[in-house]
């Protein structure tokens, strides 16, 4: 399946597939009935791919309040950005100023404050504490996009997901919908790194395989993007995969690692490469 790339991301995630996301689609078959992403993060894959029908879902209802906005009113999106900006913009500490929405987000999570945390945090890397959910990543170096770039985003990820139906719910509960026609990628926590990450849906990669057994017994492609080696090739992580769930496996180089570069303070990460397994039932 040919799938062209697509640069232009719309949130900083860790684990961000965009760079990827087209060899990644290019594995899968024409999608005929709908497309399922259960661990959506950053989305990537779903707004390369682009499919006529899709659902994209999360269990951390902040980061679908950002992509339930997007399908339902692509400008409150701008808006939540823009206001953030031009506060932050403005301030004359715009460490503060971060610290300030940061502060606000962990008093009431939100997807509007989140938004602009992802965009502004040190490497893109929201971390969570996980006794409590405290967003505990600090103002990165960088500065924002600006609202007009932003604005171009989410015009281009608007029409790229207009045919995306956006939940909050369990990746067992999405991958139970898939049947014939479908297809499913799935892009779960990575099992070797950190707890605080965000996106470390509470799931045992047991139940990951079962429900992704019983969608392939029902029709569906499934695609499960795993751990692979890492540090230059010299550690593989040991993950068992089941016989016969998977009928072939590709290697897919996703460059270095952000949450590397966080742990070393930005030093430079020739030795810090990643490669995923990406696991496919047909």
């Amino acid at each position: 399946m040919t799938v062209p790339p697509m640069k232009t991301q719309l949130l900083k995630w860790i684990g961000n597939k965009q760079r990827f996301a087209h060899e990644i689609a290019s594995y899968f078959p024409p999608v005929t009935g709908t497309y399922f992403e259960p661990f959506l993060g950053s989305g990537a894959v779903l707004g390369t791919l682009a499919p006529e029908r899709a659902v994209g879902s999360d269990v951390f209802r902040p980061l679908v309040e950002i992509w339930q906005a997007l399908a339902e009113n692509p400008s409150i999106l701008v808006e939540w950005y823009t206001q953030r900006w031009n506060h932050y913009s403005a301030s004359t500490d715009r460490v503060d100023a971060y610290e300030e929405i940061k502060a606000r987000y962990n008093g009431a999570p939100n997807g509007a404050d989140l938004l602009f945390l992802s965009r502004s945090c040190y490497g893109g890397v929201v971390r969570f504490r996980k006794k409590d959910g405290y967003m505990s990543t600090p103002c990165g170096a960088h500065k924002p996009i600006s609202p007009k770039s932003f604005r171009d985003r989410v015009t281009l990820w608007a029409t790229r997901t207009a045919g995306a139906k956006f939940e909050c719910m369990d990746f067992s509960e999405a991958l139970a919908l898939s049947g014939e026609g479908d297809v499913v990628y799935c892009d779960p926590p990575y099992t070797d790194t950190q707890a605080i990450l965000y996106g470390a849906q509470a799931f045992r990669l047991e139940a990951l395989f079962e429900a992704i057994s019983e969608a392939k017994a029902r029709g569906a492609f499934v695609a499960l993007s795993i751990d692979g080696t890492k540090k230059s090739g010299d550690y593989i992580c040991n993950v068992h995969i089941p016989d016969g769930l998977f009928t072939r496996e590709v290697s897919v180089n996703v460059g270095r690692s952000m949450l590397r570069r966080f742990q070393m303070g930005g030093q430079s990460l020739e030795s810090e490469l990643v490669t995923d397994r990406l696991l496919l039932t047909a």
